[in-house]
């Protein structure tokens, strides 16, 4: 949402110093993040679109960014900070933005994993973990840009008419997958993705596996980087005999598809979370809450 505003001032500057010339030129949409929308539950994309279908604002008002009117801070505020008629209808445009979002927050608190997974989140950082008979597994993930890139791709293509269709939006971030054996000094680590190709399988359609792995490495128990000196099985060019077995180790370990439908649906909750959550920081700091 940020960046439609940064992208309208940067245009308005263009405009107004360019007086001279007959010919304008219109600021194409760009974005980043990373696959295919699957199956699982998520909410409609607003984010990128709002400014498309509602002008910048809820009311239809968008303001001039650069022809704002000084508003000096007033004794009532107290945070002595620059507070200008853009900062007014910023916040205001915020507050819209959050009670959007949270019309389309689906659960308060986040869906449970099945297979007796526990949850421990840190911010945007999530850690499962499980015991299974001597082995412990854990999974890791980041929501961080995880929101897939082709989302913005139909924005610039589809226009307008992409903006009033009903779309969906779902993280599917990297995660990590240790094993740790309790007679072992160091855990077997796969790093892993959704696949771009698979994610979007449909009813009816044969399942093939919804994610893949990329790297499978040694590494010491316990350490939170991973260290390039161990010897990493990049699986671009492996047998397809051992990445079928690398896959079933998983999967013996419950990290399969239904686990990965979970862990998108787990992700997408979490990241809409996190997003307002910003919102609201936001909309304190552009306010002085």
């Amino acid at each position: 949402m940020l960046k439609h505003i940064v992208r309208a001032a940067g245009a308005a500057v263009r405009v107004s110093s360019a007086t001279s010339s007959a010919t304008t030129r219109t600021l194409p949409f760009s974005c980043a993040a990373l696959c295919s929308p699957c199956s699982v539950t998520t909410q409609p994309i607003t984010r990128a679109l709002w400014m498309l279908s509602n002008n910048g604002t809820s009311t239809g008002y968008r303001p001039k960014l650069f022809s704002s009117k000084v508003i000096y801070p007033s004794v009532s505020c107290g945070c002595g900070a620059l507070h200008t008629e853009g900062d007014k209808a910023f916040g205001d445009f915020l507050s819209d933005e959050i009670k959007e979002e949270k019309k389309l927050q689906k659960n308060k608190s986040l869906p449970k994993m099945s297979g007796g997974w526990d949850l421990e989140m840190n911010g945007t950082e999530a850690k499962l973990t499980r015991n299974m008979s001597g082995e412990k597994i854990t999974v890791t993930f980041n929501v961080n840009n995880s929101i897939p890139p082709n989302f913005e791709d139909e924005v610039e293509q589809g226009g307008q008419q992409k903006a009033e269709e009903k779309s969906e939006i779902v993280s599917a971030p990297n995660f990590v997958v240790e094993v740790t054996k309790q007679t072992s000094k160091h855990s077997l680590v796969f790093d892993c993705h959704f696949s771009e190709d698979e994610i979007s399988h449909g009813e009816g359609e044969e399942q093939s596996e919804i994610f893949a792995i990329r790297e499978v490495s040694f590494q010491p128990e316990g350490d939170l980087d991973w260290k390039e000196t161990s010897y990493t099985l990049n699986t671009d060019s492996l047998d397809w005999a051992l990445y079928d077995h690398l896959m079933d180790f998983l999967a013996d370990r419950g990290v399969d598809n239904t686990f990965a439908d979970e862990l998108m649906e787990l992700s997408t909750a979490v990241e809409h979370q996190e997003y307002i959550k910003f919102l609201e920081e936001l909309q304190g700091f552009v306010k002085c809450n």
